[in-house]
């Protein structure tokens, strides 16, 4: 049997467009369509980076909003737990009334809760407001992708998604600079209150240009189901966030949430099976392509958010570089995303899909393992080859998974098979800063209470003051600061490097079960095109 090339797969799919054409079937051009897509779907990545380079300001007592270890990984969590369970009905949303109508909506909203967010006044207030963010970065997601699936013509739709894929580059790369140079001039909330005009431009774009483009059959919400998707991925993650906060697994703040969310999830999918109108269509993992797919993705994504938490405390805590600083060095890694992302057609013509996402996954992992041999004094060089060398390793990996997963949805399917592409990256990156963070918080906490480790003057300090600054290294650093006691600023680097040293090796054993999965599972004959996925609509 021949090779599957991503080009074939994609030219050849059941996706099937409507050739660049509005609902009335009147011609347009695909190409201002995609730019106009494509700059929506950046500003949700671009937001996830400008928090990277922000976390510390927000744990700073005096220039931040003090917040703990915990509220800062609930901070991320918070968006991105709202935004993969609520992106099934974004993806139904996106299906009954038009991805176009569904894109204005999550833009809109998401604009507010950003506006609101740049003046809260306490981490509680900042977490609900990146949660109700979420919610809008949940309808935006999935439209973009319906969008250019359902718009660009078959000869096209191969470099279309390529762009889309690197667009996470691009708001990568632009979040930390724009980030950094913010914080060094303005206050923390200027990092949201950015969002606002660019939302305003995109949604001008969408007025203009992007088509009506309707569904066959209208889709309702499930509304139930959402509510079971949602609940039980907070409880798996609050059960994570408590352990890594020095709980116990079997106590019942880590174990009791851990069951629950899992049997509501399980309920979940069990519900879907059944329901007349799913919001996860489970039929669609009937293909191995899209099945194993999604576990890649997944697990790609945990790795990488989970890696990119505890990358950004490393570079502005012991390696001591400005938010601006440390946002240009991650420049690196969006552009090896871009890079990545525009190789990775022409390598799977080449190698197939399965190698050129097996490199890809395997090039972060070395990435990973490298980051247990950094410490205070490394060269920003090497720190910045790592990250280009990740995030190539990273471009390689969307766009052929993307191409392999839509391949064979059905067009009535459009934006429940881009939901579930949305929503594992989504779900990984919640579960990946929930893991890392965890970790980071728990070893570190290990360390800073392991007196023999602890330098006379930091042993003779106050209890309260000892366990404020075994909350985070951020938090010893600014003691260390004020009651000029350098000795707590060198244990608390100390401490955090050997709690990073944990989570990357961590992070790469998890990458190197995703380069399993790609290896075993988009084996050539999976990721054949195959016929239109069996559904409740055709039959309607």
């Amino acid at each position: 049997m021949g090779k599957v090339r991503v080009s074939d797969v994609i030219g050849t799919g059941g996706t099937g467009g409507t050739g660049g054409t509005t609902g009335t079937g009147k011609p347009r051009s695909s190409w201002p369509v995609l730019l106009v897509v494509v700059c929506a779907q950046m500003l949700i990545w671009l937001d996830t980076s400008v928090l990277n380079v922000a976390v510390t300001t927000l744990a700073d007592p005096a220039d931040g909003l003090g917040a703990s270890q915990a509220e800062l990984e609930w901070v991320a969590s918070a968006y991105t737990l709202v935004f993969a369970g609520a992106l099934f009905a974004g993806g139904a949303l996106a299906d009954r009334f038009g991805p176009r109508t569904t894109l204005l909506a999550g833009l809109a909203l998401f604009g507010a809760a950003s506006g609101a967010g740049a003046f809260v006044s306490s981490p509680g207030w900042l977490i609900v407001a990146r949660a109700v963010m979420g919610a809008g970065s949940a309808l935006l997601m999935p439209a973009t992708l319906s969008v250019i699936v359902q718009s660009t013509p078959e000869e096209k739709r191969t470099r279309a998604i390529a762009i889309w894929s690197s667009s996470s580059g691009l708001g990568v790369a632009v979040g930390p600079v724009v980030g950094g140079a913010l914080l060094s001039n303005f206050w923390w909330g200027s990092v949201f209150l950015v969002n606002v005009p660019i939302v305003a431009l995109c949604m001008a774009g969408v007025a203009a240009v992007v088509p009506e483009l309707k569904s066959p059959r209208r889709r309702q919400l499930d509304l139930p189901g959402l509510t079971l998707s949602v609940v039980g991925l907070g409880g798996v993650v609050y059960g994570i966030i408590e352990l890594g906060n020095g709980r116990t697994w079997y106590g019942p703040h880590v174990l009791l949430p851990l069951l629950l969310g899992g049997a509501l999830l399980t309920a979940f999918v069990a519900g879907q099976r059944k329901s007349p109108a799913p919001s996860l269509d489970v039929r669609l993992f009937r293909q191995p392509g899209f099945a194993a797919g999604s576990v890649v993705l997944l697990i790609a994504f945990m790795a990488l958010a989970g890696h990119l938490f505890y990358a950004a405390f490393y570079l502005q805590g012991p390696r001591g570089l400005s938010p601006a600083d440390a946002g240009t060095v991650m420049i690196a890694a969006a552009i090896g995303i871009v890079l990545g992302s525009q190789a990775s057609p022409a390598m799977s013509r080449r190698l197939t899909a399965r190698w050129t996402v097996a490199a890809g996954v395997l090039a972060t992992a070395v990435t990973y393992i490298a980051y247990a041999w950094l410490d205070g004094g490394t060269p920003i060089w090497f720190i910045a080859t790592l990250l280009w060398v990740q995030g190539f390793g990273m471009g390689l990996v969307g766009t052929p998974v993307t191409a392999v997963m839509m391949s064979g949805v059905p067009p009535q399917l459009a934006g429940a098979g881009s939901a579930v592409n949305s929503v594992t990256r989504q779900v990984g990156g919640t579960l990946g800063v929930a893991m890392a963070g965890s970790i980071l918080s728990g070893v570190y906490r290990s360390r800073m209470s392991d007196a023999s480790e602890l330098p006379q003057a930091v042993r003779e300090l106050p209890a309260p003051v000892t366990e404020q600054a075994r909350e985070s290294a951020e938090a010893a650093r600014s003691l260390a600061d004020s009651l000029h006691l350098p000795e707590l600023a060198t244990t608390a680097d100390r401490a955090f490097l050997d709690a990073m040293y944990a989570a990357t090796l961590s992070i790469a054993a998890l990458a190197l079960i995703g380069f399993a999965v790609s290896v075993v599972g988009l084996r050539t004959r999976a990721t054949e095109p195959r016929a239109a996925v069996p559904s409740k609509v055709d039959s309607a």
